[in-house]
């Protein structure tokens, strides 16, 4: 029988709870996306102005995703395709006001429900966020995978109304 040290015991310890944190954070994210309307991965679509083609690099996915992923917001009237102003061969991404409206109240959302909000002083927050930036690079320096689950989701099931202007669940 293996014997774990303290150091290891401690770094178990981290491990297990960190990993439970980011669970809790992706299922936010989730009964959030559902209280919207939205498939989850919509939500990281709602940046403005980004090209389609940025948007499949940071996702890590196939361009036919991601032309699914502008349908969708276009069909809602979240965003609309227009060509990027240097390179007409370009199509980036734009946010309607509509798609503006919904990713600030998904922003507001998210810091409301984020636990070191409700749990930790802002001086506390700003400790854990120089630790957390001492291990890892924050995600916006970085790219995300592709959420494939969804994508059939997507594909199979007709969205439901996307409403900016519609409370979300709490």
């Amino acid at each position: 029988m293996h014997t774990r040290s303290e150091e290891d015991l401690l770094d178990l310890e981290i491990l297990d709870s960190m990993a439970g944190l980011f669970a809790q954070l992706v299922a936010e994210g989730e009964a959030l996306a559902k209280s919207l309307g939205i498939p989850v991965f919509v939500i990281k679509a709602l940046d403005n102005p980004l090209a389609m083609k940025d948007l499949g690099r940071r996702m890590h996915c196939d361009p036919s995703f991601i032309t699914s992923i502008a349908d969708t917001l276009e069909k809602h009237g979240l965003a609309a395709r227009e060509p990027d102003p240097a390179d007409r061969r370009v199509k980036r991404l734009v946010l309607t006001p509509a798609g503006a409206d919904l990713k600030a109240r998904i922003e507001d959302e998210v810091l409301s429900r984020t636990p070191w909000r409700q749990c930790l002083s802002r001086e506390q927050r700003a400790s854990l966020l120089a630790l957390i930036k001492t291990m890892s690079p924050p995600l916006s320096d970085t790219e995300a995978a592709c959420p494939g689950e969804e994508v059939s989701k997507l594909l199979v099931s007709a969205a439901e109304p996307i409403s900016a202007a519609a409370p979300a669940a709490r």
